[in-house]
């Protein structure tokens, strides 16, 4: 590269940290968007230059030292970040041109979450789905990080329903937003040989990371909730409030195939809670169904006719601990012994 080219390089680099100084004014409003807003544009530039052409696989490296150089108190200039920029601009350049509206949720989201989709997303539908979620639910790093890993796109909305007759227009889509299919049980400790009580045991020892795999706007009622029909006791598995729909959720767990006579025996405890514990100012009690696997054909034909809105979803759980984990691991009594001695 001659002189002139360097000239020209570093001119271009000086206007470029000139509108990152320009940002820097209304930086005291909008820290985290008008960053954005320079990433995007600085992406933008990169993706169009030809110095990129000019000098080869040394061009990030280039570039992150001049910009350097010319803003010393910035931090966030590394060549990998530069990369990133320029990944964020070609992600999400076509849908801003169609929809323009998308910018300000864009930029709202911090930096370090961007990274995270643009790694771990396959195309923009996906990626703007999870800027979506963490704009709406304002979810940490770890958090979307979890349901990046657990695949939370292609579930959300998927569990086999029948709220679109059952629940107002205005409701349905809503119910069917908070249902996913499967749901994902590996933040469980449990053996392979495990039995439907200890399912469910182990669901409430993690109730924290079941709520979170249920998603935003659960909050835990009880287990085993006590309804007293007429001279009939019935017991819940699982009851939930669900803030977003404004209605209760009762929740049956079932460690086998789906059997279309669970639907009544769900379809009871529904009508029950309705009766017993809605308010005037709740929705219509909902219904899920979380079984080990399930004939599709079957569920959808067990809900056609079924005048109580259900949902029915499965599970995986692939992570066990060994059968003989508990028998390997010394009683109390033995360390008790070890103590003494």
């Amino acid at each position: 590269m001659n002189s002139i080219d360097i000239k020209e390089f570093k001119k271009w680099v000086n206007s470029l940290s000139t509108k990152y100084k320009q940002s820097q004014i209304k930086a005291a409003i909008k820290v985290n968007s008008e960053m954005l807003s320079f990433y995007f544009e600085l992406g933008k530039e990169i993706s169009y230059t030809s110095f990129k052409a000019e000098y080869g696989s040394k061009f990030y490296d280039n570039l992150s030292k001049e910009l350097i150089k010319n803003l010393p108190n910035v931090t966030g200039l590394s060549p990998v970040n530069i990369r990133y920029m320029e990944r964020f601009y070609l992600l999400y350049k076509d849908k801003i041109q169609i929809f323009p509206q998308l910018v300000e949720e864009l930029f709202s989201i911090p930096w370090g979450h961007h990274r995270y989709i643009i790694d771990k997303c396959k195309n923009v539908d996906e990626a703007l789905f999870f800027v979506n979620e963490v704009h709406k639910n304002n979810w940490s790093r770890d958090v979307l990080l979890n349901f990046l890993d657990t695949n939370l796109y292609k579930r959300e909305g998927k569990a086999i329903t029948n709220f679109n007759n059952q629940l107002p227009e205005e409701d349905s889509d809503l119910a069917q937003q908070i249902i996913k299919d499967p749901y994902n049980f590996d933040f469980l400790s449990i053996r392979e040989q495990y039995d439907e009580k200890e399912l469910k045991d182990a669901l409430i020892d993690n109730i924290q990371k079941f709520m979170l795999e249920l998603g935003n706007g659960f909050a835990f009622v009880g287990k085993e909730k006590r309804l007293l029909v007429g001279q009939t006791e019935l017991y819940t598995d699982l009851l939930f409030y669900n803030i977003k729909i404004h209605a209760y959720v009762v929740i049956e767990v079932k460690n086998r195939k789906f059997k279309p006579e669970d639907v009544g025996q769900l379809g009871a405890y529904v009508a029950s809670v309705n009766h017993l514990l809605k308010g005037d100012k709740d929705n219509d009690t909902i219904g899920l169904l979380i079984c080990k696997n399930k004939d599709e054909v079957v569920v959808k034909y067990s809900l056609e006719n079924y005048n109580i809105p259900v949902g029915v979803s499965s599970f995986e759980l692939e992570k066990f601990i060994p059968e003989d984990f508990k028998g390997s691991l010394p009683t109390i009594e033995e360390l008790e012994n070890e103590l003494k001695d």
